[in-house]
């Protein structure tokens, strides 16, 4: 029990470090995604509205991608959220990775949304 509990707090330490150098850093919104075993999700939030501005996800009633959490499903909602976000007028984000290494899912989205046309 106490090894978990020292796990998710090491996560959540990561996760505020992340977070904290970007609000530092400037007032962009951030993309933030969020991976599971199954599923990846991004949303752009603007930190001084307290609001998203844009979402997607592999996961649910009203996905997006139907390819799942695998890297082909991050490449799509890569692209996928650079297009909601240059729909609504945003270009620059700051990329928010929360707890996870800049590493497979990640990186393809990452780099998905760059191809695509956001700058971070």
């Amino acid at each position: 029990m106490e090894k978990n509990k020292h796990k998710s707090v090491q996560k959540q330490r990561r996760a505020y470090r992340t977070r904290n150098r970007q609000r530092a850093a400037g007032t962009r919104p951030r993309l933030s995604v969020f991976r599971s075993a199954r599923h990846i999700a991004a949303q752009i939030i603007d930190d001084n509205a307290h609001r998203t501005l844009a979402a997607a996800t592999t996961h649910g009633k009203k996905a997006e991608v139907k390819t799942g959490g695998n890297i082909a499903g991050a490449r799509a909602i890569g692209k996928k959220i650079a297009e909601l976000a240059l729909a609504k007028g945003i270009k620059q984000v700051a990329f928010d990775r929360g707890p996870y290494k800049y590493h497979g899912r990640i990186k393809a989205l990452a780099d998905a949304a760059r191809e695509a046309g956001l700058e971070f």
